[in-house]
């Protein structure tokens, strides 16, 4: 494993990086995860947040501690990754209907309003916002991006993991990884 690449998955809310971090934790990779966002009805795997990412803007240290691990990232952060640090990105694509579908449940679940934005606006923005990142990560020398949908992980665990593994600088147990791929956490289908 080359322990100076830093793995990080990413995509917009929702779209399935708890399951993916679940398949590299599955495939033995190590994680850099706090437990603080304890598992729920809207992710009952788990989360494997860790909460410093949110700062990353003004905190960096702890991206040492991440070399040789994988950290989840939504897709708004990438863009404060300092130079100095060659990346890996896993970065999880899913139907944005679905998202916006999960992120209503999940909502509702906890009693927090939806946002008063209609859902065809917000899809908008996110397929906006998705297309600006994947731009901005397409000029970083020091970021490699392995896109990963969501839909296709549950259709065929096996050849995603293999490919997931494939890319990474690391070796991994794809048939572990495809183990661990929960289809009957896929709730909000389109």
């Amino acid at each position: 494993m080359d322990r100076q690449v830093i793995t990080i998955v990413s995509g917009l809310p929702r779209s399935g990086t708890s399951m993916m971090m679940k398949m590299l934790e599955a495939g033995g990779m190590p994680l850099l995860t706090d437990g603080i966002r304890t598992p729920d009805e809207d992710n009952p795997k788990g989360y494997y947040e860790f909460e410093r990412v949110k700062q990353i803007e003004h905190d960096r240290a702890w991206l040492e501690d991440a070399r040789g691990k994988a950290v989840k990232m939504i897709a708004a952060l990438l863009k404060h990754l300092p130079p100095q640090y060659q990346y890996e990105v896993i970065f999880m694509k899913r139907n944005v209907a679905e998202v916006l579908a999960s992120q209503r449940r999940m909502l509702d679940r906890r009693g927090e309003a939806a946002d008063t934005v209609p859902d065809e606006r917000m899809a908008e923005l996110f397929e906006k916002h998705v297309e600006q990142v994947e731009d901005w990560l397409a000029k970083q020398l020091n970021i490699a991006v392995l896109y990963v949908d969501h839909g296709d992980v549950l259709q065929d665990p096996r050849g995603e993991a293999q490919r997931i593994s494939d890319f990474l600088s690391c070796t991994l147990h794809p048939q572990d990884m495809a183990a661990v791929v929960d289809r009957s956490l896929y709730r909000q289908r389109q």
